[in-house]
């Protein structure tokens, strides 16, 4: 099956719009098998958004619209590729913010029916979990710890498309967890990022915080009750500088411990149904934190699972990993089978579609 172009390259645009990210990125990978990120723009909302605190849906819809022309032809220019050489269009079309994600698949359409060539519909979350294999060489099947601002779960994926549940969280994610507690905390949005760097500066024992599911025999998430927690206990505090160090510290560190201990299960699954099934992908905006990519890889080595991150800028949403995702589409299904302008972008869209909806949820997520 020959997909390369008559420079024996294939060369993928990618666009994100899922969140509050707009992304744009120029993928090629060559017959020799040499693949690399030629651009990747993300430019994020943060300005537009800190003053609420989270995301405003709305804004985050009308700032995609306003700025992912700019953001794909600045993509394009970095690349140094003549539009004329792009083999196909992948856009994130789910899940998401309905919003944004109806602009980037606009744009996408509009922009492979320009070019006469396949727009290719990408499940964000897929490409997290495939985000690795552009930088490693990683076989099917492989678990994977999905932890972002949306979800988190844990997943073996057997195959392109094809990926079964082992847990997930019955409630918060830890990502929205992080952001939550930053605002508790008055240390700003967004959260992941504020609570590692003042965690830097406090005692993570000095608080005893919960740790939800712990020696839970599943491998099930819940966060809701150590949010709470947390916010019970600074509002009797006065939250001076150390205090919320202090605080952001055990937090860290409980969400370290419950991870740790939902992926052992994990891997005592895996080892039950797969024994040659030994890698393990941390993938989503949480695995760019540093407490949480030591001990999950310290704990991969203790039980002979080799662990994979992507690099710390493809963790959080980006759009070279959808750009990734639809070379991977094209190699498996071949370019002229992954054309689909019918598909219309979803505000969900499980990756796996057979597994338990979550407590009162009408579908799984």
């Amino acid at each position: 099956m020959n997909y390369f172009n008559k420079n024996d390259e294939l060369i993928v645009l990618g666009i994100e719009t899922t969140c509050d990210e707009t992304g744009a990125s120029v993928i090629s990978v060559h017959k020799n098998g040499k693949q690399k990120i030629l651009s990747n723009i993300v430019h994020s909302q943060f300005e537009e958004h800190s003053g609420f605190g989270g995301i405003v849906p709305e804004v985050a819809a009308r700032a995609h619209l306003t700025n992912i022309s700019f953001i794909v032809s600045e993509s394009l220019n970095k690349s140094k590729i003549d539009v004329s050489k792009i083999n196909a269009v992948a856009v994130s079309c789910g899940p998401g913010l309905i919003g944004g994600l109806i602009v980037g698949t606009s744009f996408g359409k509009a922009f492979a029916l320009s070019r006469e060539i396949p727009f290719i519909p990408i499940n964000h979350l897929e490409a997290h979990i495939l985000s690795p294999r552009l930088f490693d060489k990683i076989d099917f099947p492989y678990l994977a710890l999905l932890v972002s601002g949306g979800h988190t779960q844990l997943l073996y994926v057997e195959d392109l498309d094809k990926v079964k549940r082992i847990g997930t969280t019955l409630d918060d994610s830890v990502g929205e967890t992080f952001d939550k507690a930053s605002m508790i905390l008055k240390l700003g949005w967004p959260g992941g990022r504020n609570i590692e760097i003042a965690a830097k500066h406090g005692d993570p024992n000095f608080f005893k915080l919960p740790r939800p599911m712990l020696k839970r025999k599943n491998s099930d998430f819940s966060f809701s009750g150590l949010k709470t927690a947390l916010f019970r206990i600074a509002e009797k505090k006065n939250l001076n500088k150390q205090i919320k160090s202090n605080l952001a510290a055990s937090l860290q560190l409980a969400i370290a411990d419950v991870l740790e201990d939902r992926c052992k299960n994990a891997f005592k699954t895996i080892n039950n149904t797969n024994k040659g099934c030994k890698n393990f992908v941390v993938a989503g905006g949480v695995a760019s934190n540093q407490l949480i990519r030591e001990r999950l890889k310290s704990l991969g080595a203790h039980n002979n699972f080799t662990v994979f991150y992507p690099p710390i800028e493809i963790c959080t949403d980006n759009a070279a990993m959808i750009a990734w995702n639809g070379v991977e589409k094209i190699k498996k299904y071949g370019i002229e089978n992954v054309n689909n302008f019918n598909f219309e972008p979803r505000a969900r869209w499980p990756l796996d579609p057979d597994a338990k909806a979550v407590r009162n949820a009408k579908e799984p997520r």
